[in-house]
């Protein structure tokens, strides 16, 4: 993609960029509320049967999934006009799902600046390492990357280290204004749960929050690692690097049912949102079916989705995800070749 291409596609993209102020405050309404009101019934479920507390966990996760995505546009500045509204709006749903706002920001923000680009890895994204890397690793580095791609690691462990711990605390360097942030989001969080613990007891609110809290954020773990982890995406060196294809090549488009769709605020168009953080989620959907080349990327669905489970190195030389199982056939296929050449040699 040239430079041409790109100014034009950036160019189709800008008149989404706009904020509507009742669109937002509807989907704060439509998403905020029925969350309050399911967390409620789950809580007087649990007198009646525990496994209707798990379904109606599994429906206050969505929302709380919905919820997310209204924080994550205040985070670019996207959902409301005014940033002082995206603040105050972004601060209050961050501690509703336990982020810190600025904290997140800036990681977040850096991750859209350098997704993609193999020598600015580390902030805001997924570890991915290479296969030269991997190769040269340490058996402990190997196995720590090995741990870290774990499934049950990613998805059940990784929720709760990213949302209970690694949030809790400011990272070095952090201005005063982010590290006030998080402090108040501790602060709130803790009065919350005290209150709450203290109104309802706090083996009902593990009840309902645990598993609510655990399948949001394995469904918010799994969108953003599925985004970024498909066969032919996108990573190249910082001198190729380039941000457009990287929108649009490395990330792809998730296409859900409609259901899920509505629940996930429209996160699934996430190669339009990497090419416009300032569209909201809801013109992610209008932005691309009205542009042509945005509808011819990398897509992937409910099915098709689960291969990325395999995918676990980045192959410079195809430029594609592997598995470790291909490594081992790619070693062990060199080192028949290394000692068959070294026969030969040998016999000349």
């Amino acid at each position: 993609m040239n430079k041409e291409n790109s100014k034009q596609l950036r160019k189709q993209v800008a008149p989404y960029e706009k904020a509507d102020t009742k669109a937002s405050v509807w989907q704060i309404i439509n998403t905020v509320g029925p969350f309050f009101l399911i967390w409620f019934l789950a809580y007087q479920s649990l007198s009646i049967s525990y496994l209707l507390t798990l379904a109606l966990a599994v429906i206050g996760a969505g929302f709380m999934t919905r919820m997310f995505i209204i924080f994550h546009d205040c985070c670019h500045h996207s959902f409301f006009k005014n940033r002082k509204a995206n603040k105050i709006v972004g601060t209050i749903t961050g501690i509703l799902t336990f982020f810190p706002y600025s904290q997140w920001q800036h990681s977040h923000s850096v991750h859209h600046a350098t997704s993609g680009n193999l020598d600015k890895r580390g902030t805001g994204d997924i570890w991915v390492m290479t296969v030269d890397e991997y190769m040269q690793a340490s058996f402990w580095q190997r196995l720590s990357y090995r741990l870290y791609r774990n499934p049950f690691v990613m998805f059940i462990l990784g929720p709760i280290y990213v949302f209970l711990i690694e949030n809790r605390f400011n990272r070095k360097g952090a201005r005063w204004n982010e590290r006030l942030n998080t402090y108040l989001t501790n602060v709130a969080l803790v009065t919350i749960i005290a209150l709450l613990c203290w109104a309802i007891g706090w083996q009902a609110f593990l009840l309902v929050q645990g598993p609510l809290f655990m399948i949001a954020g394995s469904a918010g773990v799994w969108l953003f690692y599925v985004q970024h982890t498909f066969e032919d995406s996108y990573f190249e060196e910082d001198e190729n690097w380039n941000y457009v294809k990287a929108a649009v090549e490395g990330s792809s488009f998730y296409k859900l049912p409609k259901l899920l769709q509505w629940l996930t605020g429209n996160i699934g168009f996430h190669h339009v949102h990497h090419l416009s953080p300032r569209v909201p989620n809801y013109q992610l959907e209008e932005a691309h079916n009205n542009s042509l080349p945005l509808q011819n990327v990398p897509t992937i669905t409910l099915s098709t989705s689960l291969s990325s489970l395999k995918f676990r190195l980045w192959d410079e030389q195809s430029e594609k995800f592997i598995t470790f199982r291909d490594v081992k056939k790619s070693a062990a296929r060199q080192t028949k070749k290394s000692a068959f050449h070294s026969v030969h040699v040998k016999s000349e």
